[in-house]
């Protein structure tokens, strides 16, 4: 759940963008991939989503734009377990999705 400088660049985008249309209210979603024990990776999806909240609101943004933060495991992981882990990255990312504009 640590925030990379690369994905740190984007947080801040998302800050800006947040500041500039103060009306917009987002929601941050984490994933895992399928390996491992589904309540570890509910726990780190959620800590991941947590951190990008909390990473977004101390970059500047209003904490009321921003819904709870959800993590979903690896409920929506499309990449089997066993296929190579540059493979399985794919399913471990956070998304936003925009809930009101």
């Amino acid at each position: 759940a640590v925030i990379t400088t690369e994905s740190q660049r984007q947080v801040k985008n998302i800050a800006e963008i947040l500041k500039a249309y103060p009306k917009l209210k987002i929601k941050i979603g984490g994933y895992t991939d399928k390996t491992g024990d589904a309540a570890v990776n509910k726990k780190l999806s959620q800590d991941r989503a947590d951190a990008v909240t909390a990473a977004i609101v101390a970059a500047g943004a209003s904490a009321g734009q921003l819904e709870k933060a959800e993590g979903y495991g690896s409920e929506f992981a499309k990449v089997a377990a066993d296929a190579p882990d540059e493979e399985r990255k794919a399913d471990r990312r956070i998304s936003v999705s925009l809930r009101e504009k």
